[in-house]
């Protein structure tokens, strides 16, 4: 099977060209031109980009939380993604202190076997470092490609691990080859100001941001990059939303550390106004890290373009207003923590970035895809319009104007965190290892053709030319 991609340009991390792509099977033969036509299936992507299919290093589908499961699962959530030119998204495995870490992915596979439309692959969390985690971990890595572990520092008696379990995860990782993603905020100092505002009768969404201050993350993240230096292993700090975080993430890369940020669409172009709206709607914006004040937004922009932060992930964790988030109506602490952004993450990332000039398409590759591909072990087949790597494609037409809705959308959540957002740019077709799934805006695939992927260690290959890029 042969397609030519035609009339086209090219972005990548790196560059901006015109150029024919010949696809053969699921990978990537030939960049160039004058390729013959026959026997191939032509698409005309004159007037449009060509990205490398978006990578979502964050999502969490089909995910026990607050005695609720979130509404996206596997199909769902993929199939989304899809539309909004994601081709592959690596999900996080929850698991249990004192049981088995097979058993949690064991678990995450029975959730998502056969049930994909793109690639994915998984992250586990550590919530515990003891003799039988040890034992397993070198397991997760050989045999599962599990090639980074997340460590929450924040809910707390929920998910919160303690410093000694995340400074021996740090060792660990360094040993095995692993990266660390950490949840950086204070959960200590967040439980106590969130008794302290239930006691005093305040209940309402707003209080889920103002009980979850700008210094309780900068303080946690402050000391995640502390203890990686002192490990002298690795990080990742997920879904960074103010200056206080990106501060200390610079001065610890200025330093020499090896760490790295990724922030989200929500935290780019959403406030804390949001949890204020009346009559409950705030709920709709309940996620940790809360939503900041308005200010923060440029710092994040600047961040991305000045290379202090490197990645996009959607934190994709959809709960339906009716029925999930009004689990919380009379007590903000048991709304379920989470929004649905998968969809939207590369559009809203386009639109607000690179037409609005606040960063460059090739950022915009980078951030969204090719970064990510990097630093968990899936590039160059993911990531890359190179030959031999896998032919997950975007042609995207930077011209339309839409408006996303929730009565348009692809997720099966009732609301959209962007609702009546009016955006620059559209996903025309995407190609997910040589095949087309979406096109006319219509689902064109197969669900469950998306496989799980082992992924390589932290750095392999890449780690040199990783840390030579730090600023």
């Amino acid at each position: 099977m042969k397609t030519i991609i035609r009339n086209g340009i090219i972005v990548t991390a790196s560059d901006t060209y015109e150029a024919d792509i010949l696809i053969e099977g699921e990978q990537i033969s030939a960049i160039g031109s004058g390729f013959p036509l026959s026997d191939a299936t032509v698409i005309d992507a004159e007037g449009c980009y060509i990205f490398p299919g978006g990578v979502d290093p964050h999502t969490h589908l089909d995910m026990p939380f607050g005695g609720t499961v979130t509404k996206d699962d596997f199909t769902s959530g993929t199939t989304a993604a899809a539309f909004g030119g994601t081709t592959t998204i690596v999900d996080f495995c929850l698991t249990e202190k004192g049981k088995p870490l097979n058993k949690a992915i064991k678990n995450w596979h029975k959730k998502s076997k056969g049930k994909a439309a793109i690639d994915y692959s998984f992250h586990l969390m550590i919530g515990e470092m003891s003799d039988e985690v040890l034992t397993e971990l070198p397991m997760v890595i050989e045999e599962e490609g599990i090639t980074s572990f997340k460590v929450f520092m924040a809910y707390k008696d929920v998910f919160q691990a303690d410093d000694a379990t995340l400074f021996r995860t740090l060792l660990k990782a360094k040993e095995l080859g692993a990266l660390v993603m950490v949840h950086a905020e204070n959960g200590d100092v967040i439980d106590y100001l969130t008794k302290e505002a239930l006691a005093n009768g305040q209940t309402d969404p707003i209080y889920h941001a103002l009980t979850r201050p700008v210094e309780a993350e900068g303080e946690a993240t402050g000391r995640a990059c502390q203890l990686t230096a002192l490990a002298s292993s690795q990080l990742y700090v997920v879904h960074v939303s103010c200056e206080e975080a990106v501060k200390q993430i610079e001065r610890a890369r200025r330093a020499g550390a090896d760490i790295w940020g990724e922030t989200c669409p929500q935290y780019l172009t959403l406030d804390i106004d949001e949890l204020r709206k009346p009559d409950f709607e705030g709920a709709k914006y309940v996620w940790s890290p809360p939503l900041r004040e308005k200010k923060h937004q440029d710092v994040l922009w600047n961040a991305l373009r000045t290379g202090g932060l490197q990645t996009i992930g959607s934190d994709q964790c959809s709960f339906d207003f009716k029925g999930q988030k009004e689990l919380g109506i009379d007590d903000f602490t048991k709304i379920p923590n989470g929004g649905p952004m998968i969809e939207d993450r590369m559009s809203i990332l386009y639109s607000e970035g690179v037409a609005e000039g606040k960063i460059n398409l090739n950022q915009f590759v980078d951030v969204t895809s090719t970064r990510a591909a990097k630093l968990f072990g899936l590039y160059p087949k993911k990531g890359s319009i190179s030959i031999g790597a896998d032919a997950d494609l975007v042609i995207f037409n930077p011209f339309v104007v839409r408006t996303i809705s929730s009565e348009t959308h692809h997720m099966k959540v009732d609301y959209n965190a962007f609702e009546g957002k009016q955006v620059k740019g559209a996903v025309e077709v995407v190609l997910s290892k040589g095949k087309v799934i979406i096109q006319d805006n219509e689902y064109k695939g197969t669900v469950g053709d998306g496989t799980y992927i082992k992924r390589a260690k932290y750095g392999q290959s890449l780690r040199n030319a990783a840390i030579a890029e730090h600023v």
